[in-house]
């Protein structure tokens, strides 16, 4: 670096560099400016600052000046705080060397790096704790001086207050934007009441928060999980796809009901190592969504933007925050169409009441009345071909009206209304058996005592939505339906011997499956299915019952 001698003034440099460095708010601004400046004071051809991980033992960030962007791009990753820059990091005191290859500790240069002999080392610290360090080399005049540890000493000082002014200012920036986020995001739940558009807004403003590459947020959907919103890279290709809750390490944490974070996708033996390598994954955290004790969601966040795409303590925090937010959309959603559910479903329970009553005393009864009405005309019939005709009429009333009878049955049962679950599902059972010459044995276990008219609708609904699926789909010689009444619950096992079905092949909305969970949903219960190809299929509901 040539410079005139008589026209250069160390103190003044100094002086400005001060005023510089404390007027500037942005952090990498500053720090680009404290390179700048150290190498013009001490006359170093390179200069750079290397600041200091969480864990104290490496680097997180590392500045330079004097190399430009091609060889810069050549020696690839930045350094990790070995060799020399370790010692720093570890004993944040000054050092001054005359050949960096002369000290024991050294490492050597990655290829392509630019030849480096003397060289000055000095920490930057903030209230007694290093920051990070200052690292000059290849001084334009011979070694460093004790002149220029002085003065990178005086340098570092100054850089120490403008860098916690700098920190500060990006802190509290931070905080601002979190709080406006937070804001839109609790504005937008008071006033918006489709669930997509809050999924995407949550999603959008946490991949701005903590500089996300992507972030979904994935919410069950039968034996999977369903990305609901997609912010980031490949978004519009992700949104609608569906996880398998085993294979996945979103569906372990919704199991586990609590956050991770993955600095190292590729070492997390639960990440889905396909997956991961398509879309270019490196870390993750995974939040999952928590409303009233229960895990509805899970919220994922992959690669931090910048030299080291790890998320820290700060930004699980911020996902764990915006999170809950997401889970209230998500319940009151929830809520909001159970609700909904719970009318339409009372609504058509009620019609098909009035529709089976209207059946049974007035159209069955009319149809009784005809067949009554033609007995006089089979006596006076006057040919036979009258008399052909008659019985012809009377063979069609009497198969419409036990068809008008079975439908009656179907829409609602007055067994089930009368006498309870268990005389309905036998009374079920025994029509399936004539219809389809299937053997059918049920077990009833559930006691004299009557249970709630909407549990004993929903489970009636499920085992007559079983049997129908098995007709249609099992290929099955033999059915067993049981019913079991427990402490504080009741349950009904339907089980066939049929061909079965993979799950994750077969959708749950093809074999009815979606509406019998929402049904025992709405009752407050579950239901779980278990088949696989050739192994028949079980599919068991449970309630609980006060």
């Amino acid at each position: 670096m040539d410079r005139p001698a008589a026209q250069f003034d160390p103190l003044r440099v100094l002086v400005e560099a001060g005023i510089a460095l404390s007027s500037e708010l942005s952090l990498d601004a500053v720090l680009q400016q404290l390179v700048e400046t150290a190498a013009r004071l001490t006359g170093a051809r390179y200069a750079a600052m290397g600041v200091i991980d969480t864990s104290g033992h490496g680097l997180e960030r590392f500045v330079t000046t004097g190399i430009d962007a091609e060889t810069y791009a050549a020696i690839g990753d930045l350094p990790r705080g070995r060799g020399l820059l370790g010692v720093l990091i570890g004993d944040a005191e000054t050092l001054r060397l005359h050949d960096i290859a002369d000290d024991p500790r050294s490492v050597g240069f990655p290829l392509h790096h630019p030849p480096m002999r003397t060289f000055l080392g000095v920490p930057v610290l903030l209230h007694g704790i290093a920051f990070g360090n200052l690292y000059l080399t290849e001084k334009d005049s011979g070694d460093f001086t004790e002149e220029d540890e002085e003065l990178t000493q005086l340098l570092a000082a100054q850089a120490a207050v403008a860098i916690e002014n700098a920190r500060l200012y990006e802190s509290s920036t931070r905080s601002l934007r979190q709080l406006e986020s937070l804001n839109e995001i609790g504005t937008a739940l008071a006033s918006e009441i489709e669930l997509e558009p809050l999924l995407g807004l949550v999603a959008r403003r946490l991949r701005e928060l903590v500089h996300a590459r992507l972030v979904l947020i994935a919410l069950p959907q039968g034996e999977t999980l369903t990305i609901a919103a997609a912010e980031g890279e490949n978004a519009y290709g992700i949104a609608g796809a569906r996880l398998a809750f085993g294979s996945s390490k979103a569906g372990r944490v919704l199991e586990r009901g609590r956050s991770e974070r993955v600095d190292s996708v590729v070492d997390d033996p639960e990440v889905d190592q396909q997956a991961a390598r398509r879309l270019g994954v490196r870390s993750a955290l995974y939040v999952p969504l928590i409303a009233r004790g229960r895990t509805i969601g899970v919220l994922i966040a992959h690669d931090k933007a910048g030299a080291k795409p790890v998320f820290s303590d700060d930004d699980l925090r911020l996902a764990e925050s915006l999170a809950d937010r997401a889970a209230v959309a998500v319940d009151l959603s929830e809520r909001v169409g159970r609700d909904a559910l719970a009318r339409v479903v009372a609504a058509q329970e009620l019609e098909r009441k009035r529709l089976a009553r209207e059946l049974h005393d007035e159209t069955g009864q009319a149809l009784t009345s005809i067949l009554l009405g033609l007995k006089p005309l089979e006596r006076t019939a006057a040919t036979e071909e009258d008399r052909a005709a008659v019985a012809s009429l009377r063979e069609l009333v009497v198969s419409t009206l036990q068809d008008v009878r079975r439908l009656a049955v179907e829409l609602r049962p007055s067994t089930l209304d009368d006498f309870g679950l268990s005389t309905a599902v036998e009374r079920l059972a025994e029509t399936f058996r004539d219809n389809t010459g299937m053997r059918v044995d049920v077990d009833a276990q559930l006691g004299d005592v009557r249970l709630p008219t909407e549990v004993e609708t929903a489970l009636y609904r499920i085992v007559q939505e079983a049997l129908a699926n098995i007709v249609k789909h099992a290929e099955a010689t033999r059915v067993s339906i049981l019913l079991t009444r427990k402490e504080s619950s009741v349950a009904a096992v339907v089980e066939d011997d049929g061909k079965g079905f993979d799950k994750r092949e077969t959708g749950d909305d093809v074999l009815g499956l979606v509406g019998m969970r929402e049904r025992v949903g709405l009752v407050g219960g579950r239901l779980v299915i278990e088949s696989a190809k050739g192994s028949g299929t079980t599919i068991a509901a449970e309630v609980p019952v006060p």
